[in-house]
């Protein structure tokens, strides 16, 4: 039995090599970046909020079904920087290592049911676009990070490496976390992304945590445009130096015409539209995480989302997907992709009182193409 067991690991690597290496499947935890928006754009609107009011981070019992359930090892898991670190509205300062407590320790107990609890994998993911101190209507209003010598406004690099470091340094012991520097820049050079990702990760390496980072790319850090315009990510985002050599490209791709993730239909397929980034992944010898996508509830969406999962577990330069998103505020309301499609919160409906996306996406499409093999142990890197 034993030899038989040994066997079977050994197949499943083979399998793995062969077909791939997804190492991480999961979902998107949406929430602990709600209750802001002002429709006249009022910086401080929904600052700092009430928890399990205007923002919560998980719905505990969704975990426990995605897990139990669905076999996944991974939830993306999203806060906002100017509830963690409050911002003085008088100057827009405020991003660095002071921070809310109350706010992080909501926040630290939602990773630590998914790492300690669960014992699976977290991405800690600020929702801030590359921005601080007015997300009143993200994902356009905040001053940029780092152009602080055009904005007076604007946090400085080397606040947002403080930031990180003081934030890492309380994550360090937990080997389950992954690093993300910010949800989507775009609209900024990309020297300046690839400034702060560093700053980022000088700062986490500064404080002793060693885990996963995912280096976010310009333009929405969009998969299909990572080596188009003229100044696209491909230029500049393999120059990331990290001493831990435990780092990785985040990348998001959804499949509506305009890849917003906004509309119902699909029509932008995943497979051509990340062959660019593939070679470029392959050229420069690094690894990528699609740790966005989603697409509508209707035949042709589930068929291209099928198609993009398929096409990622097939080269080996992706470690690893998640979806958008659960959580435990949506409601009715979409996360992704039209009114019809819900969300991803198992157990709810759409505004029109259908099956939400949980069982419509999800449990038809997604879940099967969650791998039999996933981390399962050990410190977040890019090796099983």
């Amino acid at each position: 039995m034993v030899f038989l067991t040994v066997l079977a690991v050994i197949a499943a690597g083979i399998m793995m090599s062969a077909h791939g290496k997804i190492i991480y499947a999961g979902i998107n935890e949406s929430g602990g970046e709600f209750g802001l928006w002002s429709s006249t754009s009022t910086p401080g609107t929904g600052l700092p909020g009430r928890f399990g009011a205007d923002y919560a981070f998980i719905n505990k019992t969704t975990v426990d079904i995605y897990v139990q359930a669905d076999k996944i090892n991974l939830f993306r898991v999203a806060f906002i920087m100017e509830r963690m670190c409050p911002v003085n509205f008088t100057t827009g300062k405020g991003l660095g290592n002071k921070f809310n407590e109350t706010y992080f320790a909501e926040f630290k107990d939602a990773v630590d049911y998914i790492t300690n609890v669960k014992g699976k994998y977290a991405i800690l993911d600020p929702h801030n676009y590359m921005r601080y101190n007015d997300p009143s209507q993200q994902p356009f209003t905040g001053s940029v990070i780092g152009q602080n010598d055009t904005d007076s406004r604007a946090a400085s690099t080397a606040e947002f490496q403080a930031f990180f470091r003081e934030f890492a340094s309380r994550f360090r012991s937990n080997p389950r976390v992954i690093f993300s520097p910010s949800n989507e820049p775009h609209d900024m050079t990309t020297a300046l992304v690839l400034k702060n990702n560093q700053a980022a990760l000088n700062g986490i390496r500064a404080a002793g945590a060693n885990q996963l980072f995912l280096a976010a790319g310009n333009a929405w850090t969009g998969g299909h445009s990572w080596t188009e315009g003229s100044d696209p990510s491909s230029a500049l985002m393999a120059q990331l130096v990290d001493p831990a050599k435990n780092w990785a490209i985040e990348v998001h791709e959804y499949l509506d015409v305009d890849f917003s993730g906004s509309h119902s239909e699909c029509s932008q397929p995943g497979p051509s539209n990340l062959a660019a980034l593939t070679s470029w992944l392959q050229a420069n010898k690094l690894k990528a995480f699609v740790n966005e996508f989603g697409g509508g509830n209707n035949d042709n969406c589930r068929a291209m989302i099928g198609e993009m999962l398929d096409y990622l577990a097939a080269n080996d330069v992706y470690i690893g997907w998640a979806a958008w998103a659960a959580g435990p505020l949506w409601g009715t309301f979409r996360s992704c992709c039209g009114d019809e499609t819900g969300n991803l919160e198992p157990n709810t409906l759409t505004i029109d009182g259908t099956p939400g996306a949980y069982d419509t996406i999800w449990v038809p499409t997604i879940r099967p193409r969650v791998p039999a093999v996933l981390k399962t142990r050990g410190i977040s890197n890019t090796q099983l």
